[in-house]
């Protein structure tokens, strides 16, 4: 099964829209036949995707808004009106390089509220009409970071985390009610944002945000948990099955160092 308008339509939510991974999701989704509700706190971003979708006869409303503020659901909710959603992408993040003490603790709790927080109100809020319908989908985006602890991302690793366990209960429960739910899990991706962090001494190439998302939306309905590009599917099954988890953490932890050196 693959994205289709009349079980993950009309509307499709996607968050962080306005680059990267969520401006793909959007023309993708776009291009599949579905509206688009596109939300991100970058305004003069998010009218340029606006502007570029609506220019190919995509129907979009966009929302710039803070997930960090509370109660983002209700905010998009506000802004859909009686538009019915049938698929919700959680995209949006942030993420903090650099060593866990580096950091105040505001802005590792800012991660904690856009990672993980919003993405637990937008689910449980866009889901249980998709449920009460018997159709609908909701991709969460995680990452090969939220596999094991992640030293030098530790706040974005443990929310991905989160986002790991929760797409796959939620799976559980929501799957034989008819809503798919997917766990997106991509490695290193040639976004703005991680183009952004200047990263040392990458040991693999990046991904395209196309090939990501063209491989997620593949995989709606068909598995619950997709680790994005199969040089990360490989280094993923090395680090979850076949060494121990304190090794994998250790691997890890010097992966990023060099790649974030001090």
């Amino acid at each position: 099964m693959a994205v289709h308008p009349t079980r993950h339509g009309p509307w499709a939510v996607v968050t962080g829209a306005a680059q990267g991974l969520g401006a793909e999701y959007a023309r993708q989704l776009g291009a599949a036949g579905l509206s688009l509700v596109l939300v991100d706190i970058d305004a003069a971003g998010l009218e340029a995707q606006t502007a570029t979708l609506r220019a190919a006869g995509v129907d979009v409303v966009p929302v710039t808004l803070d997930l960090a503020a509370p109660a983002p659901a209700a905010a998009i909710q506000a802004a859909l009106g009686d538009r019915q959603v049938g698929l919700l992408v959680c995209n949006a993040a942030l993420s903090l390089v650099g060593q866990f003490l580096q950091h105040p603790i505001a802005d590792h709790q800012r991660v904690l509220a856009v990672n993980a927080a919003a993405t637990l109100d937008l689910v449980h809020a866009f889901a249980r009409p998709m449920a009460e319908r018997g159709n609908g989908g909701v991709v969460l985006m995680s990452s090969m970071a939220g596999f094991q602890g992640t030293a030098r991302v530790l706040s974005y690793s443990a929310t991905k985390a989160f986002l790991l366990a929760l797409g796959e209960g939620l799976g559980a429960e929501l799957g034989p009610s008819g809503v798919d739910v997917l766990v997106v899990a991509p490695g290193a991706t040639k976004t703005p944002t991680y183009l952004a962090t200047e990263p040392k001494d990458d040991t693999g190439p990046l991904m395209e945000p196309s090939e990501v998302v063209q491989e997620a939306l593949r995989a709606l309905g068909r598995r619950p948990v997709l680790v994005a590009g199969r040089g990360n599917r490989a280094a993923q099954l090395l680090l979850s099955r076949l060494l121990p988890r304190r090794l994998a953490v250790w691997i890890m932890a010097r992966a990023m160092a060099a790649r974030y050196p001090d």
